[in-house]
């Protein structure tokens, strides 16, 4: 199975972009799905995460203007992200966790978001 993410681009501040995670095939139980950013010369950063039973966090910088969701039977993730900020500039990867199931962790490739004017 394999993830692949959507949805980047460049966009102005306070705009917004939907990022997409679509798995190639099925995936019988998480613990939890993830999106990640990882800015220039910076460590990836968890930015929101769905966690298994329906429990959602976010990054506190993200709080308010981002959205994580997903349907299963789409085998689809998204992030909804507004009012975008420069600072929210990175690669974003999604990621789901399976190693309680079958020991995998899958992560897609990434899509580069820009925020600029």
């Amino acid at each position: 199975v394999q993830l692949q993410a959507s949805g980047g681009g460049l966009v102005q501040p306070g705009g917004s972009l939907r990022l997409s995670c679509v798995a190639s095939g099925s995936i019988f139980g998480f613990s939890r799905m993830a999106w990640y950013r990882q800015a220039p010369g910076k460590q990836r950063e968890l930015v929101a995460e769905l966690i298994s039973g329906g429990m959602i966090n976010y990054a506190d910088s993200v709080k308010g203007r981002f959205t994580i969701s997903e349907d299963n039977a789409k085998r689809t993730m998204w992030l909804q992200m507004n009012s975008l900020k420069p600072e929210d500039t990175a690669v974003y990867y999604c990621n789901v966790d399976s190693r309680n199931f079958n020991g995998m962790d899958y992560w897609g490739k990434g899509t580069q978001v820009t925020v600029s004017s």
